[in-house]
């Protein structure tokens, strides 16, 4: 249920429906499926630097690494093609020509 929420941001009563459970439960289900996804994973994430020596060492990282020197990160997004409903006119329609949500990520060295 928590997957095919965040996948597809369908509404509650339709996840409802789908999944015959009630809506307290759903919302639930989705919390604690939330939390023990981000207690899982929260030590892979990656932490912005807040001292000028961390900073440097990520520079260091790309300039080792990659050959990529004065680099602080590396950033890159996404389309994700969606469905849009019959009401939702111009939002989320791109510049390509249909509609979707990005997904931008930004990474360290490693």
């Amino acid at each position: 249920m928590t997957l095919q929420f965040l996948a597809t941001e369908e509404a509650y009563k339709s996840l409802c429906l789908n999944f015959r459970v009630v809506p307290n439960t759903l919302s639930l289900v989705v919390q604690e499926t939330c939390e023990a996804i981000i207690e899982e994973f929260m030590k892979e994430v990656n932490v912005c630097p807040t001292t000028p020596e961390g900073w440097k060492e990520v520079v260091r990282g790309f300039s080792d690494t990659w050959n990529f020197h004065h680099t602080m990160g590396a950033i890159d997004g996404k389309h994700n093609a969606m469905q849009a409903s019959a009401n939702m006119g111009s939002l989320y329609y791109n510049y390509k020509g249909f509609h979707s949500f990005v997904l931008l990520a930004l990474v360290d060295s490693k």
